[in-house]
């Protein structure tokens, strides 16, 4: 076949893709009336991974499964639409790595909502302005995010998905390296950039903001100022890219946390978090430890914060492996709450794979 035939080949099978896509949809919007009807949530966590899973598992190629999967993203993006606009809050400006986080979780038919910091896409969600919230909870370069932590224990909202993402930092700027006086960024940033900084000489310009999309804003107002933020930041604030990935650790990756107020079904592979603060007595957090040990259940990340109700008391956040509803998991949190003068428990979610 020459190539005018082959393009037509491939103009029919663009007409029954197309006439597919619209039968789905037609079965999405009868599904979203269906949910209207019975209050079941718009977004489920498990059926999304359980629609990803068997779209892996039905792809024998030649396309990669990376890109099968973006694809059926941007389709669940467009059921949201038909069945219920969804409205998600993150932290703002447009062009942070929250924002494009949520893009590449809930696609690009929902309504996204830029707030000025963390604990306002915490409130943003708790008054139900908002469906869902995305925020950073965890870096492999500098730990955990400590508006985060600090929200989880302030506010009555449930962790109800998680995403992976590799994260690459780069120096944003309209003039030259040596000009450069002021550079601004999130703490977190400057932590995962430290080596470079330093090689460079510009630590001691650092000037920490509440994320980088607004340090890039301010780069571009001020003159011989720079931020680290994102190649989406560099486009949206018409800023030259100086330096691209300056993270010191090429395999730099932030964990985010999808907020909601509705807790997530089991899927199987699944992972819940808990926060708790020990009775004062000698041995507490190891019994807590313990407790659950001793039913096989796996914690996979443990973090302290100051309580900030009293001196040298600390909160502890956690990830258990499995679901609440397991009965280990249940009997583990039975016996550590016996150790603890609080355990909350924050959500059980669907595991999320590893970082592309």
């Amino acid at each position: 076949m020459n190539l005018d035939e082959l393009r037509k080949q491939i103009d029919v099978i663009d007409e029954d893709l197309v006439a597919l896509l619209n039968r789905r949809a037609e079965v999405v919007v009868e599904i979203g009336r269906l949910k209207n009807v019975d209050g079941t949530p718009i977004y489920a966590p498990d059926r999304e991974k359980a629609v990803l899973e068997k779209i892996r598992r039905a792809n024998k190629g030649p396309l990669p499964d990376k890109t099968l999967l973006a694809i059926y993203r941007e389709l669940m993006s467009g059921s949201f639409a038909l069945e219920k606009p969804l409205r998600i809050a993150y932290l703002g400006p447009q062009g942070s790595y929250s924002h494009l986080a949520a893009v590449e979780k809930f696609g690009s038919s929902v309504e996204y909502e830029p707030v000025t910091n963390i604990r306002g896409v915490f409130d943003e969600v708790a008054h139900e302005h908002a469906d869902f919230g995305l925020v950073p909870i965890e870096n492999s370069v500098g730990g955990g995010v400590i508006d985060t932590l600090d929200a989880l224990v302030e506010t009555d909202v449930q962790v109800c998905a998680e995403i992976n993402r590799v994260i690459h930092h780069n120096l944003l700027a309209n003039c030259r390296l040596e000009q450069i006086e002021r550079v601004y960024s999130k703490p977190e940033v400057f932590a995962q950039c430290q080596r470079w900084l330093s090689e460079t000489n510009l630590f001691g310009k650092t000037i920490p903001v509440a994320s980088t999309s607004k340090a890039a804003e301010l780069a571009n107002h001020e003159e011989s100022s720079a931020a680290i933020a994102s190649t989406l930041a560099a486009e949206l604030y018409a800023l030259k890219i100086i330096c691209a990935n300056i993270e010191d650790n090429a395999k730099n990756t932030t964990r985010f946390f999808v907020i909601g107020l509705k807790p997530s079904r089991p899927t199987g592979d699944d992972k819940t978090s808990v926060v708790f603060t020990t009775k004062d007595e000698p041995g507490a957090l190891v019994s807590v430890l313990d407790a659950f040990r001793q039913e096989g259940v796996n914690m996979s990340f443990i973090q302290s914060r100051p309580s900030k109700k009293r001196n040298w008391e600390y909160y502890f956040f956690g990830d258990l492996k499995g679901h609440q509803s397991e009965a280990a998991i249940q009997e583990a949190l039975v016996a550590a709450r016996k150790h603890c003068l609080r355990l909350h428990v924050l959500g059980s979610y669907p595991r999320a794979s590893e970082a592309d």
